[in-house]
């Protein structure tokens, strides 16, 4: 690989115009089949096969409406009583008309003649029923709802827009990958001390990213793509963008340094660090494909985005980066802006003091370091999955205030409606029948009322919604979902009828227990492959042992942050996280995939660099002292670079994209810092010659990975000696 890369870097040197071309063209196609197919992304996180997924698609010809858009304006009066006083409610009343005038709407029953008006009289609930999909309801007619509702404002009354139409989801706005960007430019003007070389990373990784986006959105039109998607792949996008440019960047200026000319110093640096990057590349692409295994569609589509927007990274790491570095030529250290950045050797640097530090005291660094991420993993026992909802978004967001008024109106649990499905085809009474269903539904616990039951007397279905008494999220929500499922035989024999529990809040609940069932799995295939891959780079048996025990404490610790923060609420005040509740149930398996790719490539960068200084007969120790000296630089700049762009997300309201840039930016920080930096140097320093024992048989059949590119140097530096000729014998 690594000829094949040197080949490669060295012609994109020479034909950089035309590899400048090939990219900006690929752009502008990609950017116009953006615009030409672009589509709204989906919504909706649904998993085919669970039971209310299941029965949901059951019953949507006897209830279309069950698979139609919905929302809930909900009227609120200042005191109470108030919305049921006669000026209030002839607003009310002229507001529903108003409403269900809108092209689109199915209908809006009259709130006063349904009864869904609070106990105390001040809040009234509209229910709006779309005659479309909710991925077909357009901006246009959320905006002419509300337009409808003026005439209750104009009598004083605070008008709030909930449901499912008006659920906010993640978006691709600019302002947290900016602040992300802005951080990772100081760090590489910082790393690199010039103008001109930071910012040839940050140039290529936008081309890549511009690149990857534009694509993604092209496919929303022909493929169903959920909002997180582009979110997830933007941010995995970028920093490994800008990561893979700085680790082929550092090695061409090394080169440089070293009096090579900038061709053969690009040639050598996508040789050697492009093949670390085309390996990494590799392995966060394997990882977050392998998200796949979960068996959920929504979470396969991010999974696929966010793995073509590190393929595109990676092309343009191998292709672009050595093209841009021949339009730079020498003048790479051009407006400098900090000397010793400038220069790669000489002194005694901080990375080798530290090195220095960990090797003669490996055994204290070693128990401090478990004892802190053990710590830090603490709260991840504790661990509670789930999906958010409205009560999940930003306090100022429509969806939220309906939420609010609604809960602390008419109890939480009117925020948590379960559906059961009663089929009575080919009972002989099946009024009698829905009737005995709802008389032992409402006996459960944790059940606080039913509404009316709809009946399809064609199909011979009913549907029963009960409220229960605690709200989405809570635990007891999902206890009664369990309890009447649990009950089902007995529900079944005793009235006669056939039943299932459906609806949003059922929906949820069964999406995350089934990515709760996935994790295991899913970890298991992670460690597997990084078993295999580190045991071919390296050779060894316990060098991949080690960093994958360093890959599951990162993992444990990163989890025990999130559920510290977003689960417990600590740091309220410093974070702000609209509300406090279960983890989005797939920011594990998240985490794993994108962390373990970056895991993997943080090792690879020290690890054979240690390998490199044992194998030119340095000590084990001084091998590692060597590794890190020469790696700590790089990868604490990729790491910091890495933690501004996933913590930039942080800053944003949104209850599914926050929580996964906070997971993602504890990883790297915890692995990066802790694990690849403190820990591996002092495992590898117990370890000795240990640590590089391979058995013989493997030897024999694991093909050979020249990861650094030796075997290539050592040809090349072959060709530039001088051939001494032996004289001729007489």
């Amino acid at each position: 690989m690594a000829t094949y890369l040197y080949r490669l870097g060295r012609y994109c040197f020479r034909r950089r115009r035309a590899v400048l071309a090939v990219w900006i063209a690929v752009l502008i196609a990609v950017g116009a089949a953006a615009g030409a197919f672009a589509d709204k992304p989906s919504t909706e996180f649904k998993v085919p096969g669970t039971e209310a997924q299941a029965t949901l698609d059951r019953i949507t010809g006897a209830f279309p409406e069950q698979g139609h858009g919905s929302a809930r304006v909900v009227f609120a009066a200042p005191a109470a009583a108030g919305a049921t006083a006669p000026e209030a409610g002839k607003a009310v009343k002229e507001a529903v008309g108003r409403i269900a005038a809108v092209p689109g709407v199915a209908a809006v029953p009259d709130p006063y003649a349904t009864g869904a008006i609070s106990p105390d009289g001040r809040v009234v609930i509209a229910l709006v029923s779309f005659d479309h999909k909710l991925a077909d309801v357009t901006d246009r007619q959320r905006e002419a709802v509300k337009a409808a509702a003026e005439p209750a404002k104009a009598a004083g009354l605070d008008v709030a827009y909930g449901g499912d139409v008006y659920q906010e989801m993640a978006k691709v706005e600019g302002g947290s990958e900016s602040i992300g960007l802005l951080v990772a430019g100081v760090v590489l003007v910082i790393t690199l001390g010039s103008l001109v070389a930071a910012g040839l990373p940050l140039l290529t990784a936008l081309i890549g990213v511009a690149v990857a986006m534009a694509g993604l959105l092209a496919l929303t039109g022909p493929f169903e793509i959920i909002t997180t998607a582009p979110v997830l792949a933007l941010m995995v996008g970028l920093a490994v963008g800008i990561d893979y440019a700085l680790f082929i960047l550092f090695r061409h200026r090394r080169h440089l340094h070293e009096g090579l000319e900038p061709e053969e110093a690009a040639a050598r640096a996508t040789a050697t660090a492009g093949s670390a990057v085309v390996f990494a590349g590799l392995t966060v692409v394997v990882a977050l494909a392998g998200l796949a295994v979960a068996g959920v569609p929504f979470l396969t589509v991010m999974g696929l985005a966010s793995s073509g927007a590190v393929v595109v990274a990676v092309l343009i790491a191998i292709t672009l980066l050595p093209a841009v570095l021949g339009f730079a030529g020498r003048s790479l250290d051009r407006l400098p802006v900090w000397k010793r950045a400038l220069t790669t050797g000489g002194g005694t640097t901080m990375g080798e003091r530290w090195a220095r530090f960990v090797v003669r005291r490996p055994l204290p660094v070693l128990l401090i370091g478990l004892a802190g991420l053990g710590t830090l993993a603490v709260p991840a026992a504790s661990l509670n999955l789930g999906l958010p909802g409205a009560g999940s978004q930003a306090t100022s967001t429509d969806a939220r205030k309906a939420y609010d008024l609604i809960s602390d109106s008419f109890g939480p649990g009117f925020n948590a409606p379960l559906v059961v499905v009663v089929n009575t085809h080919g009972h002989g009474q099946p009024e009698q029948a829905v009737q005995g269903v709802a008389a032992e539904l409402q006996a459960l616990p944790g059940v606080k009322t039913l509404l009316p039951p709809a009946v399809d007397r064609a199909s011979g279905t009913a549907l029963v919604t009960v409220i229960p008494q605690t709200g989405p999220d809570h635990a007891d929500t999902k206890a009664l979902v369990n309890e009447i499922r649990d009950r089902r035989a007995a529900l079944e024999t005793s009235t006669g009828a056939e039943i299932a529990v459906t609806g949003t809040t059922a929906a949820n609940i069964d999406v995350s227990t089934k990515l709760g069932q996935a994790l295991p799995p899913f970890l298991a295939v992670i460690v597997g492959i990084a078993v295999v891959l580190l045991g071919i780079a390296f050779r060894s048996v316990l060098v991949p042992l080690k960093a994958v025990a360093g890959f599951l404490l990162s993992i444990t610790a990163s989890l025990g942050a999130v559920v510290a923060v977003y689960q417990w609420g600590w740091l309220d005040g410093i974070i702000d996280v609209p509300k406090v509740g279960p983890v989005v149930s797939f920011v594990p398996i998240l985490l794993i995939g994108v962390l373990f790719g970056l895991a993997m490539d943080y090792e690879l960068f020290l690890v054979s660099g240690m390998k490199e200084q044992y194998v030119h007969g340095a000590t084990p120790r001084e091998a590692v002292v060597g590794g890190v000296r020469g790696g700590a630089r790089v990868v604490t700049a990729a790491a910091l670079i890495m933690v501004s762009v996933f913590g930039a997300f942080v800053l944003g309201h949104d209850p599914i994209v926050q929580p996964i840039g906070f997971a993602l930016a504890i990883g790297v920080l915890v692995d990066a810092f802790v694990v690849r930096m403190a820990l591996v140097p002092a495992a590898m320093a117990l370890f000795g010659r240990a640590a590089w024992w391979f058995p013989e048989r493997l030897e024999k059949v694991v093909p050979r990975v020249d990861m650094e590119g030796e075997q290539l140097i050592a040809e090349l530096e072959a060709q530039q000696r001088p051939v001494t000729k032996e004289p001729a014998g007489v």
